[in-house]
């Protein structure tokens, strides 16, 4: 392989799952990517786009929302425009959170679950994303990174997470990985 790499400009985050079986609550995941700053690469992030939210500048969509996993293809879709992107702006982590009032489902509770991620028509990541995570709320399954020269990479190792939605976008930006 050459040293030769081509950076990432416009990516989709794709995730589909089971609904909940009849009288049990709502399998309700959703899609969250936070953009950090250069200069706190892992603190307090520039936004954060989930539920039905878009980024102030555009470059981050939440095309797809779901509530039940009901439907055909993949339930929530994110679009990544990695390349319109400020030249400050330098990581984006982005996750899956279980909602939910009791925090009793993990990702080992709800099937069929599959997470795409793909640029154009190549898929760079295509699998389900608790795998060694089943007992996690919530999971980081990308962390973007901004090299020196303004070239974006991907680093897809999942990393779960105890914590409910609102403690997970609070310390997200701590996810190992690349950019800090």
């Amino acid at each position: 392989m050459s040293g030769v790499r081509k950076s990432l400009a416009r990516v989709e985050v794709a995730l589909k799952w089971d609904p909940s079986a009849s009288g049990e609550p709502a399998n309700d995941l959703d899609i969250i990517a936070a953009v950090y700053a250069e200069g706190d690469l892992r603190g307090t992030p520039e936004y954060v786009v989930h539920f039905d939210h878009r980024a102030p500048d555009g470059t981050v969509t939440l095309n797809r929302d779901s509530r039940t996993g009901q439907g055909f293809g993949f339930d929530e879709v994110m679009t990544l425009e990695l390349d319109r992107m400020s030249e400050r702006l330098r990581r984006v982590v982005v996750g899956v959170v279980i909602q939910g009032d009791d925090g009793s489902k993990t990702f080992g509770d709800i099937g069929g679950l599959a997470l795409r991620i793909r640029e154009g028509y190549v898929d760079l990541v295509t699998e389900g994303p608790v795998a060694g995570v089943t007992g996690a709320t919530a999971a980081t399954v990308a962390v973007f990174t901004r090299d020196a020269g303004g070239a974006w990479s991907l680093d897809a190792a999942v990393h779960g997470s105890t914590a409910g939605p609102d403690e997970y976008l609070r310390t997200m930006g701590d996810t190992p990985g690349a950019g800090g």
